[in-house]
């Protein structure tokens, strides 16, 4: 490659640095926030060894010395093995934390590692220079010469620092800087290291966002530059962060636990007097829910005072104070800008396996765990149904509970609408607003409509009938069809939770038709309330518009009105709850017939009969009596009144009368709930806390992985309108063995992934720019969890009318697992390995699923661009033929299912039992590919480009954090720089004895003088 001059290309040349020339180029790049201040990429020549039988296997340590008086490691190369002129592919970057200056000095350590399995090295030479001396050379180049400790000369070691400048308007080339040294190529500086303000808008810096910052940190950078194809080069940051939600999240989860079971012991206790029977039962479900309630409050303690670093080390996985944090968390991010100067940003998180390490793993995993739970719960129906086969008792199905379930959660939210409504109705007619309140009795009727169909079933009559049955010294009586009376009679044994029934009729006894009417009775008093209130606000409307008619035409319709004939089953009778005091309501003449009613009614409130033809009597008009009904009396009493008291009234009755069908219904099925839990409360409670950990797990995970994905693709409209059409594909890649303890570990992780189908995401707006504002909150239960993600105003007003008004954002997560480790060979040799093709088999049909929706609702262009030829619909059959074939470590169907996730703008994440070692592995193979197969890195050195990562990486920054947590460092103060030696200290059996020896030495020490 020759040399392109600068003064051809109408440059300003570098020779002379000034001090505004230095202060520009120690700024970086304004326009981008992860461009560093100083970039340079090393070579060394004729390097000599004492053996001259071998070639050196280099690398280089750089240490600088900026305001302390001693020399801190910053970073080093990657290792060439066999070649006394070496060419490192990592570039040395200082970013603004280096916190250099013109006079920091720097130094270039070259080592030659004899055994690098061993971890033996010795230094072959160093050189020292400062910053000013290399931006004051005209071509920014150095070359140096190395001497040994003996000062003897070993070689010539060459620096060529990569040109920063400002992106003017107008695209002006970077001159490349001279590419040989020795007559060998150097890689080239690129065409483009920035791009214009409009298009760098749509990067967003792990380090500098303030929406990212928020949620990482500890972020930790390295650079690359890689030859392609075509003689350019690619410039990479490699960069790896921690969350502060592998903290928040937890803390959230266990606080929603906490209330949640909490809610369930009220609601237990809610239930009133029970029989001694049914009592005893409750009293041992609730002390099963206290201890767990007991064990989530030490739990949410323990999260709250924990002060270490955010994320949790593989030597804590098994330390139950932190066993709902997610073991190594880390967001992975790599940023490629190739030739053209467009950015490319691909972003992974990886985790540990989500399991229940605290609670071990010998009695298989939650999988398994949840199959034995249901054949378990299965045997008991069964035996219930064959020992009251001849009894009238009821015996729920499956379908039963799961119908209960929903029952309440609707009855908990229309509950709460209904009321929410009922004040804006009540607010709308204090403010006279005619449209406001047609408005919002439109959607009050609707509410209320659909909480009374919700009540109206079945089901919910046998419960309130069994719960009837199960309180103390309840007698029900009925009147036999046949000539004979005969009364039947139920009665609560002592010894038994069955009731039984004594008399000829007993087996229809439990279903007479009374029962059902009683609570017909209530629900339909809800009808006719809602009715009330819709005449009287038509009457209030229709007044409004007839304004201009005299009084005496006012009364006269109102007292048409009142016999307008009700809406509804004409021949029921409904039971109308008059909130009048107890003295007035005593002098009431109808109050002696309906006495049938007074077991679904509040007995402190009176209770008049009516008919849907013929409204109840007047109730005199009074401060302490208000009308209940729609009649011609109040109707006159109210006429000069305003619209919220004449409405007051009639919205209290709805209330209560609301209030009192939700808490009967709402009992009911709570009882109905306690009756299917209680013979396997406590493996039910066991199995649902292990569970929650490794869900707790799993969500932290996701919610990381959300946040990069949206922030990163916020100006992406075929993201954004996929994301709230078909949802957001988050697929998981393990590579956990199917045997031993791994085996039960996938099986946690199996569970926790698919559980992520009852999440949703929703967006809003943030309060304030501060980083607590912009944290995600979680609300819901275990039946769902919603997850909102504030975003700063300006980011939300980028996003689509549908997200911002509030849609909910679904997640289809996908696991593929192939075990590749020695275990793994074990397990397809002796073991068993069909728990990794179900699982994969599974995941497969949901990635089909989740692509045919695709198709059908959104064009091809929402997808992003690829360099690959192969199409989405070939890509999805290889990996069908890869899953159905018997081929032991197919890593093909990780490498396959990963390039579909990226291709239907998907989330990956990557775990191994602890996030590290094979973790490293994948996530470095991964991104040497995605540089080869889409940007058109040169095959050649793909090999050294793959060691260059895993040797100096941002992956082996896990290894070094985790390590770290095995000394002491803060308390012995030892200097940061030796934790570099410890991978070394590892590989070496000799200095690991020794270490080992007086490790052993320190603690006897300890123990005997303690």
């Amino acid at each position: 490659m020759s040399e392109r001059g600068r003064g051809q290309r109408g440059q300003r040349p570098w020779s002379v640095c000034t001090s505004e020339m230095l202060g520009l180029a120690l700024a970086g790049n304004g326009l981008d926030p992860d461009e560093p201040v100083l970039e340079f990429s090393l070579a060394c020549s004729d390097l000599i060894t004492p053996s001259l039988d071998r070639k050196p296997n280099t690398f280089v340590a750089v240490s600088c010395n900026t305001s302390e008086p001693f020399w801190t490691k910053h970073a080093q190369t990657e290792i060439i093995e066999g070649t006394s002129n070496p060419i490192f592919l990592s570039s040395i970057a200082f970013f603004q934390d280096s916190h250099i200056n013109q006079q920091t000095q720097v130094k270039l350590s070259v080592y030659d590692v004899k055994d690098r399995s061993q971890g033996t090295m010795y230094l072959l030479g160093s050189a020292l220079f400062t910053v000013k001396e290399l931006l004051q050379d005209k071509d920014h180049k150095l070359h140096l010469t190395l001497r040994s400790a003996e000062n003897e000369r070993v070689g010539t070691i060459t620096l060529v620092a990569w040109q920063m400048e400002e992106r003017r308007d107008q695209r002006t080339p970077v001159s490349r800087l001279p590419d040989t040294i020795n007559g060998r190529t150097v890689l080239s500086v690129d065409e483009s290291l920035t791009e214009s303000l409009g298009v760098r808008a749509k990067y967003a810096s792990l380090c500098k966002d303030t929406f990212l910052r928020s949620a990482f940190g500890g972020t930790m950078s390295r650079m690359y530059r890689f030859p392609t194809t075509d003689g350019n080069n690619l410039r990479i940051l490699e960069q790896m962060a921690e969350s502060v939600l592998s903290l928040n999240v937890p803390r959230q989860f266990v606080k929603l636990l906490l209330e949640e079971d909490t809610a369930r012991v009220i609601e237990l206790e809610e239930l009133g007097e029970l029989s001694p029977c049914w009592e005893s039962l409750r009293r041992q479900i609730v002390t099963q829910y206290q201890t767990i309630i007991l064990t989530y409050q030490d739990t949410l303690n323990n999260l709250h005072n924990y002060k270490g670093p955010s994320f949790k080390a593989s030597s804590l996985k098994a330390e139950r104070k932190l066993e709902f944090m997610p073991t190594n968390l880390h967001v992975q991010r790599m940023r490629v800008q190739d030739v053209s100067g467009f950015d490319h940003t691909y972003d992974l998180v990886t985790i540990g396996a989500p399991a229940a390490h605290c609670q071990g793993f010998k009695s298989s995993g939650l999988r398994k765990l949840i199959q034995k739970f249901e054949e378990a719960k299965k045997i008991i129906y069964e035996e219930e149904c064959s020992a009251l086969s001849s009894s009238q008792s009821i015996v729920y199905i499956p379908q039963d509970i799961v119908r209960a379930k929903e029952i309440i959660a609707h009855i908990n939210t229309l509950k709460t609408q209904v009321s929410y409504y009922t004040e804006r109705l009540s607010r709308a007619a204090k403010e006279r607003s005619s449209n406001g309140l047609e408005r919002t009795l439109a959607i009050l009727a609707d509410k209320t409509r659909q909480l009374v169909t919700v009540c109206d079933c079945k089901l919910l009559a046998s419960a309130i009938q069994a719960l009837n049955a199960a309180r103390p010294e309840y007698i029900a009586s009925k009147v036999s069809p046949s000539a004979d009376a005969e009364q039947v009679v139920l009665r609560n044994d002592q010894d038994t939770l069955l009731a039984k029934w004594s008399g000829s009729n007993s087996r229809t006894s439990l279903h007479v038709d009374w029962h059902e009417e009683e609570w017909e009775k209530v629900w339909l008093n809800v009808d006719k309330s809602l009715e009330c209130i819709i005449q009287r606000v038509d009457k209030l409307l229709q007044k409004e518009r007839l304004h201009s008619d005299s009084s005496e035409d006012m009364a006269q319709n109102d007292q048409q009105g009142g016999s307008t004939p009700k809406k509804g089953n004409e021949r029921t009778r409904a039971f109308w709850i008059n909130p009048a005091s107890a003295e007035d309501s005593s002098s009431s003449s109808s109050s002696s017939s309906s006495s049938s009613s007074s077991s679904s009614l509040p007995s402190s409130q009176h209770v008049q009969p009516s008919s849907s033809s013929s409204p109840p009597s007047p109730t005199p008009p009074s401060s302490s009596s208000l009308p209940v009904a729609c009649h011609a009396g109040s109707n006159r009493n109210s006429a000069n009144c305003e619209w919220s008291e004449a409405l007051y009234p009639l919205l209290t009755t709805l209330t209560e009368c609301v209030a009192m069908m939700s808490d009967k219904a709402k009992k009911s099925m709570v009882f109905l709930l306690m009756q299917d839990s209680a013979p396997t409360i406590a493996l039910d409670l066991s199995l649902q806390y292990r569970r929650d950990v490794v869900f707790c797990q799993t969500l932290t995970a996701l919610i990381c992985g959300f946040i990069l994905k949206l922030r990163n693709c916020l100006r992406d409209d075929g993201f954004l309108r996929q994301l709230y059409t078909i949802g957001l594909l988050a697929q998981f890649e393990s590579l956990l063995s199917t045997y031993g303890e791994e085996l039960a570990m996938l099986e946690d992780m199996s569970v926790g992934i698919n559980d992520l189908r009852n999440v949703t995401f929703k967006v809003t707006q943030a309060s304030s720019s501060s980083a607590p504002d912009m944290l995600p909150v979680i609300t819901g239960n275990r039946d769902g969890f919603n997850v909102r993600i504030p975003l700063p105003g300006t980011l939300f007003d980028a996003l689509p009318r549908e997200i911002q008004n509030g849609m909910l954002l679904r997640v289809q997560p996908v696991l593929f697992n192939v075990g590749i480790n020695e275990q793994q060979t074990l397990a397809e040799k002796f073991g068993d390995t069909s728990l990794q093709e179900i699982i994969n088999l599974e995941s497969l049909a949901r990635l089909n699923s989740y692509y045919e929706q695709f198709k059908e609702v959104l064009p091809d262009d929402c997808l992003p661009r690829s360099r690959s030829q192969t199409c989405l619909p070939e890509l999805l059959r290889f990996l069908g033929q890869n899953v159905h074939a018997r081929k032991n470590k197919n890593v093909d169907i990780l490498w396959q299912a990963a390039e579909i996730c990226r291709r239907l703008n998907g989330v990956r994440f990557t775990s191994c039992k602890s996030a590290k070692d094979r973790t490293a592995m994948s996530v470095t193979l991964e991104q040497c590919l995605i540089l080869q197969h889409e940007h058109g890195m040169a095959p050649q050195v793909f090999t050294q480009a793959l060691d260059c990562m895993r040797s100096i990486g941002t992956r082996e920054g896990v290894t070094q954090k985790n390590l770290s947590g095995v000394l002491p460092v803060r308390d012995l103060r030892l200097d940061p720089t030796l934790l570099y030696s410890l991978p070394l200290l590892a590989l070496s059996p000799n200095l690991l004895f020794v270490w080992l020896f007086l490790s052993v030495a320190f603690l006897l020490a300890k123990l005997r003088y303690s």
